[in-house]
């Protein structure tokens, strides 16, 4: 590509013309919440389960986010995780898109490598006429799987490779959103549709939106590329915590003001759980740190129930990596996660708290997203 082509251009059409700067991206904090607050779901199956239970699931905490004031429900793209039935993100949004009326959705995130930028650019501007003003596309840089399911994905070993492509990928996927090639470029007369060129069509309206970019990342890279291209930053505090700090700093001393944002906006994800006690709690999210041990140990499946990860005999190496997980999963009542929240935002200056929670039930975990909300006084729309 062109040196012009590096540049990712900003997202001019994000909002109607007569929006606010950043309309789209920025949330409003409801309740007694210093922050947004939002949801991250990884629709989990759980031991005895089904995907399609964990999909009805999936709708039932969106319509929850959306009644309660949460200000954006997100899915992530993972594959070959028998515990996890999110591989297909632009899917998912389409069926929750038809469930929901008022909530953002979006992809935390579709892995860019993993997919040719223009088939991107096409499924994100059908879900955005699915669902108009209310879709984010998040970007990550990683295959969400192991080596092998990534080089079946892309058809290549030479993930490295690819993986070093994101920036000129951003770029191209950005211009089959905005269809803006330069003239003389090999995909010049090439459009995504749904997408702007309607408008240029004769008898063509085009809307005024088009799906903020979000870059989501757990290092530096991601970070200090979204600084520099002006756009807003995910960071995956819940499997990386100890980057936290260090990648947001690098974001806002990376940022340059751009069409999209005149100021950094980051949000972190976060593992938080609520119940109505502290046991309670504690018994709930060892389920889930019990299946992200088995996840990194080679031996995914799906999310175990209590009474198994209560029973699990850990190796002394094994109760360290849990401890060290759950250390960093904000769980017990409903005032301690609201607690546990408000410190971390300070902490780390985020700008919105995006919430998972891992749970073997979609009932405990629908119904923490409840407590939460209650515990910070949100509304019951």
């Amino acid at each position: 590509m062109s040196g012009e082509d590096q540049q990712a251009p900003g997202n001019e059409g994000a909002a109607g013309s007569d929006a606010p700067r950043g309309d789209g991206i920025r949330g409003t904090a409801r309740g007694t919440a210093s922050v947004p607050l939002s949801v991250l779901d990884l629709v989990t199956v759980g031991a005895g389960s089904t995907a399609a239970a964990a999909v009805r699931t999936a709708v039932d905490i969106a319509r929850t986010a959306e009644r309660r004031g949460y200000h954006r429900y997100w899915v992530a793209e993972h594959h070959s995780m028998p515990g996890v039935a999110s591989s297909s993100p632009a899917v998912l949004l389409a069926h929750l898109a038809a469930h929901t009326d008022r909530i953002r959705l979006g992809s935390g995130g579709v892995m860019l490598p993993n997919h040719a930028p223009l088939v991107i650019a096409e499924q994100f501007g059908t879900l955005e006429a699915m669902a108009p003003g209310r879709v984010d596309l998040g970007l990550g840089r990683a295959p969400g799987t192991d080596g092998a399911t990534a080089a079946a994905l892309r058809r290549t070993g030479r993930l490295q490779e690819e993986a070093d492509q994101f920036p000129q990928q951003l770029a191209e996927l950005t211009r089959f959103l905005d269809d803006s090639f330069p003239d003389g470029h090999p995909y010049a007369r090439i459009h995504a549709v749904p997408g702007p060129v309607q408008a240029t069509s004769p008898g063509g309206v085009q809307s005024p939106h088009r799906p903020p970019l979000w870059l989501l990342g757990s290092s530096g890279f991601s970070a200090r590329l979204a600084g520099t291209l002006g756009l807003p930053f995910a960071f995956a505090h819940h499997f990386s915590a100890a980057n936290t700090v260090p990648a947001l700093d690098l974001y806002r001393a990376s940022f340059r003001p751009s069409e999209v944002l005149a100021e950094p906006y980051a949000l972190i994800g976060v593992s938080a759980l609520a119940a109505e006690d502290e046991r309670e709690a504690r018994r709930q999210v060892l389920t889930g740190a019990l299946a992200m041990l088995r996840l990194r140990t080679g031996r995914p499946g799906l999310v175990p129930t209590p009474e198994e990860a209560a029973a699990h005999r850990f190796s002394d190496i094994e109760r360290d990596f849990v401890d060290t997980w759950l250390g960093n999963v904000v769980h017990g009542t409903p005032d301690a996660v609201r607690q546990g929240l408000d410190d971390l935002a300070k902490r780390t200056g985020a700008d919105e708290l995006m919430l998972t929670a891992n749970a073997h039930t979609g009932a405990v975990r629908r119904r923490s997203y409840d407590l939460i909300a209650d515990a910070y006084g949100l509304p019951r729309d």
